[in-house]
């Protein structure tokens, strides 16, 4: 929850746990945090306690397993991260198997940790708690993991990003050089969010438009960089790197179109996030993003620029459809809320109890 920043499991840990907190005061919560303090945004009730455990090194498997040793809970939820060696029952989120789909777009070394530490946590965990039906069919097919262990619980949408105040529209586009209509992509920058692909299509298409790319700068950033500067978009090519929380809501709701062309999501949280801020979306077709998108959004195979190219193009030049769109978009999106996702986490912990 500590993290200056957040990306997509960080954002889901963050976001899981104040929800459960907020849930009720029937359960007594400990919370195990690398950091000497808690954030101050976060409000700790009565019925819950931080447990500060600051390390630099191994905090998963030596500083957390040692005080489960001291001070053994009746249940362990691990939302982000590796279930740690020593360990009660436990119920443990998986994000996503991406490494196994697109294996060139990730390390080695990195490769081979993933496999290892998920392979382990699905072991070690007597539940498993996973945000789409894609990762769940990747544990089964994948890994061996019961079917009847793993349970779907979709991420919520923060409701900041459904009341979005455009008045401060020019300040933020002052703040971040965005002079021009945009068309976005918000996430990591790796090779599997497949940015080159957008930026082929923006060539032919939109040409009034420029190509924002907001994002951390994620494994191989370098040579999508180099990859996406090649396609000779010029000025209409705009890398903002890692956009604040704060400033995210407005960043999407002032964009004309949203797309997500990545090869592989295990949820693919900024399409609800643009769909509730009224953006229209574009997304690759597979992995997650026709479960989480439904029908609320446009498709294009994911390695096909040409047909993203004709779908950009036919929007813009087609209004009542944008605003169908964004009606879609925005009912689609409010079914998504963290108080469901807490709900049906707690139910799952409830189960794991028994």
């Amino acid at each position: 929850m500590h993290v200056r920043e957040r990306t997509g499991t960080e954002n889901y840990s963050d976001q899981i746990i104040r929800a459960l907190l907020a849930a009720g005061a029937d359960w007594q919560w400990r919370l195990y945090m690398n950091a000497k303090v808690a954030p101050p945004s976060l409000e700790v009730p009565s019925n819950a306690e931080v447990v500060p455990l600051p390390a630099r090194r191994l905090w998963t498997h030596y500083r957390l397993s040692r005080e489960i040793l001291t001070l053994r809970p009746d249940l362990l939820f691990v939302p982000a991260h590796v279930v740690p060696i020593v360990h009660p029952r436990t119920v443990v989120t998986i994000h996503d198997l991406g490494y196994l789909h697109v294996p060139e777009a990730h390390p080695g070394k990195q490769r081979r940790m993933l496999d290892l530490t998920t392979r382990w946590s699905a072991r070690a965990a007597h539940r498993i708690i996973v945000p789409s039906a894609q990762t769940r069919e990747d544990l089964i097919q994948s890994y061996g993991v019961a079917g009847e262990k793993i349970s779907v619980v979709h991420h919520g949408v923060d409701p900041r990003f459904r009341k979005v105040d455009r008045s401060k529209e020019q300040v933020l586009r002052k703040r971040y050089d965005l002079h021009r209509p945009y068309v976005l992509a918000v996430g990591t920058i790796q090779p599997r969010k497949n940015l080159t692909v957008l930026a082929r299509a923006m060539k032919t298409a939109a040409p009034h438009h420029d190509l924002v790319i907001a994002g951390k700068r994620g494994w191989m950033s370098n040579q999508v960089l180099d990859k996406l500067r090649e396609t000779s978009l010029g000025p209409r090519l705009r890398i903002v790197d890692y956009v604040p929380d704060a400033d995210l809501p407005l960043l999407y709701a002032a964009a004309s179109i949203f797309v997500q062309p990545s090869r592989f999501e295990g949820f693919g949280m900024p399409v609800l996030e643009a769909m509730a801020a009224g953006t229209p979306v574009f997304c690759a077709s597979g992995s997650s993003l026709s479960e989480i998108a439904g029908d609320a959004a446009e498709f294009f195979p994911a390695s096909d620029h040409a047909m993203l190219a004709h779908l950009l193009t036919g929007i813009l030049q087609n209004p009542a459809r944008m605003v169908r769109m964004r009606d879609r978009g925005s009912a689609w999106s409010a079914a998504f809320t963290w108080e469901r996702a807490a709900r049906e986490t707690r139910s799952i912990l409830r189960e794991a109890l028994t």
